[in-house]
């Protein structure tokens, strides 16, 4: 093994190693998930250089200038306001769903008008108009890092794959008998997972634009999904009131996630994939050991139905939306309700943390969408403009530009 290069990533915090291994190009990673601003930069060297056999007596320099450029990284806190940047008459009917590429220089609408578009972020101009499916367009996403595709799941039960560059279609995936409401890209962008109303999740290879798998064993509608960091395994949730883990290799379950009392809304894993977070109509988020499958914590801070969960960056702490117009969030080793948000005067549909872990932002059918300090709960900034329920929101990677999607049919850049 030869060491060829290291990459930096801030979020979360990590080095990257490119090596050579018998003449094919390897990468592996560091995580430094529990690097702060008051981290001895010389411990964690010292720990990364005894387990890590490619980092040679003369590269530990480097790795010190590289954790130090992390940590300043971390402790830079930017009192960012948003303006609004541009309105964009996206769509002729209501959109469903708004994406970013990795950079953040490009972002997807999805739309009941059947079609997916295309944005430049800088110049708010369209790019593409993917046009060919039959029904709404409800699942939107990159494969991001690499952004190069783009695929779309529809109510016409079909999926397709295009070309960012071009537009084009490269493949529609045929099999769902119901309508799919969620796709996703595993992180190697070599399979796509879609999850249907039919009760089944199918996977696709992207190259071959064939069905490799049939993920059945629910009984009720899936409507989230999510590969592990690894992509090797995928959480499946469902109106069923569970959550299914499946080895994607294997096409078989590893676990079966029971103890909701109602529909599950929404399902995440943490970075390192050791927690799964769970979301119910039954007012409860639930955190879940991955490799037991136990459940491990049940957070009661909500008064109505929980609409979406979400961790920060280093799967340290944990997000709930709900429909009783609050949002909490939670420390996810020690359980404890860190602060609640409220504000918001209608149900929060949508939770996030931006990139960095500093803000929160929520959309709401209230028209508007809020930003959060996540250490003391209090809002930071509203963001106002919409006529009509904002149920779409997201960061880019710098965590620098919002985009937010409405039932006004239009979405608004923020910067």
């Amino acid at each position: 093994m030869k060491l060829k290069r290291f990459l930096l990533r801030y979020y979360p915090p990590g080095i990257i190693l490119e090596y050579e291994q018998g003449g094919i190009l390897k990468t592996r990673s560091i995580d430094l998930l529990d690097l702060s601003p008051s981290t001895d930069v010389d411990k964690v060297v010292e720990e990364i250089t005894q387990k890590e056999p490619l980092i040679t007596p003369g590269k530990v320099e480097q790795v010190q200038k590289l954790v130090a450029r992390l940590q300043e990284k971390i402790g830079q806190r930017e009192d960012h306001h948003y303006y609004l940047f541009k309105v964009l008459r996206a769509h002729i009917l209501p959109l469903t769903n708004v994406a970013f590429n990795k950079s953040g220089s490009s972002f997807i609408t999805g739309s009941y008008d059947r079609t997916c578009k295309v944005w430049d972020t800088s110049s708010g101009e369209e790019v593409h108009t993917l046009d060919g499916h039959r029904n709404v367009v409800y699942a939107i996403s990159f494969n991001n890092p690499y952004g190069d595709k783009i695929v779309t799941g529809s109510f016409d039960k079909t999926c397709r794959i295009w070309s960012f560059e071009s537009g084009k279609c490269y493949n529609v995936y045929k099999g769902h008998t119901a309508e799919i409401v969620c796709v996703s890209f595993n992180p190697q962008s070599t399979q796509i997972a879609t999850g249907s109303m039919d009760t089944t999740c199918r996977l696709w290879d992207v190259e071959k634009g064939t069905e490799v798998g049939n993920l059945s064993g629910h009984t009720g509608e899936i409507i989230s999904l999510s590969f592990s960091s690894t992509g090797s395994e995928l959480i499946t949730a469902s109106f069923d009131n569970t959550v299914s883990l499946w080895d994607v290799r294997s096409n078989k379950r590893i676990h079966t996630l029971i103890g909701h009392k109602a529909e599950i809304s929404s399902a995440q894993f943490n970075w390192d994939s050791s927690l799964i977070a769970t979301g119910s109509m039954d007012g409860t988020c639930k955190l879940w050991d991955r490799t037991s499958g136990r459940c491990t914590a049940t957070l009661r801070g909500h008064s109505d139905e929980i609409l979406d969960v979400g961790f920060d960056c280093t799967g340290q702490r944990v997000l709930t939306a709900s429909a009783d117009n609050t949002a909490c969030c939670y420390s996810a080793i020690t359980h404890q309700q860190i602060c609640k948000f409220f504000g918001h005067e209608g149900e929060i549909s949508k939770i996030t943390f931006n990139p960095q872990g500093t803000l929160v932002m929520t959309a709401s059918a209230d028209k508007t969408a809020r930003l959060w300090d996540p250490d003391t709960g209090e809002c930071k900034q509203v963001l106002e403009g919409h006529t009509d329920e904002i149920f779409s929101c997201a960061f880019n990677y710098e965590g620098n530009t919002i985009i937010t999607g409405s039932k006004d049919n239009t979405c608004r850049v923020w910067r």
